[in-house]
């Protein structure tokens, strides 16, 4: 079988250096690429993947949020989270949307393709310090995790509306992106804050940052 994929990743060097390790497989074919999460979701429905390199931080929807959305539409579709570190947060909500791979970038040229093919079976992958991470979580007597958290008490347009916000777009960007009035957006931002408990847009970018719907790096 000649598995089709398509690698997300908001980093151009990144996808080309992915893309040149796959070629060297003669199953697995790379069909497409996206540098955020909305042109994934499009472009994984257009090119019939069954595999999605997914980078956990991108603009516009962070991989999350399109992993959440991709196996909601299609839930044969396989998903193989990138990210430049193991944090927990992002970890955890990557295997709750339904990732079945979570692979370091720093030990993607070692482990990436044995991931894909991994998944490929329907068994899961995880890169060692990140299962070390997850064990540890696990183990954890005291729960760092937030009262509030996004992927709980936020709707999916509501957590789409935080992530811009977070990452500095006006309101009528905001609204341009989801295609919503920018009074809508103004009720999203309110009803977001009030329940999250927050008061101010530098607060929402902080909580954004720190549950893993954006990141200040990739």
């Amino acid at each position: 079988m000649n598995v089709r994929l398509v690698l997300a990743d908001d980093h151009a060097m990144m996808r080309e250096g992915l893309k040149s390790l796959l070629g060297k497989e003669a199953d697995l074919s790379v069909v497409g690429e996206a540098d955020n999460g909305k042109d994934t979701i499009e472009l994984a429905k257009k090119a019939g993947a069954h595999v999605i390199v997914m980078d956990v931080a991108m603009p516009d929807l962070n991989g999350i949020e399109a992993t959440r959305q991709l196996l909601k539409m299609n839930p044969n579709m396989k998903v193989v989270a990138l990210s430049g570190h193991a944090n927990r947060e992002f970890v955890r909500e990557m295997l709750k949307a339904g990732a079945s791979a979570y692979v370091l970038k720093s030990r993607a040229y070692e482990e990436l393709v044995r991931a894909i093919r991994e998944v490929m079976k329907g068994k899961k992958y995880l890169s060692a310090d990140v299962a070390r991470g997850v064990v540890d979580e696990y183990l954890e007597i005291a729960s760092s995790k937030s009262e509030n958290p996004a992927f709980v008490v936020l709707t999916d347009r509501e957590r789409e509306a935080l992530q811009l916000i977070a990452e500095g777009k006006s309101t009528k960007e905001v609204g341009d992106a989801l295609n919503v009035s920018v009074k809508t957006v103004e009720t999203h931002r309110r009803n977001i804050m009030e329940k999250l408990n927050l008061r101010s847009v530098a607060e929402l970018t902080k909580y954004a940052i720190r549950e893993g719907i954006t990141s200040v790096d990739g």
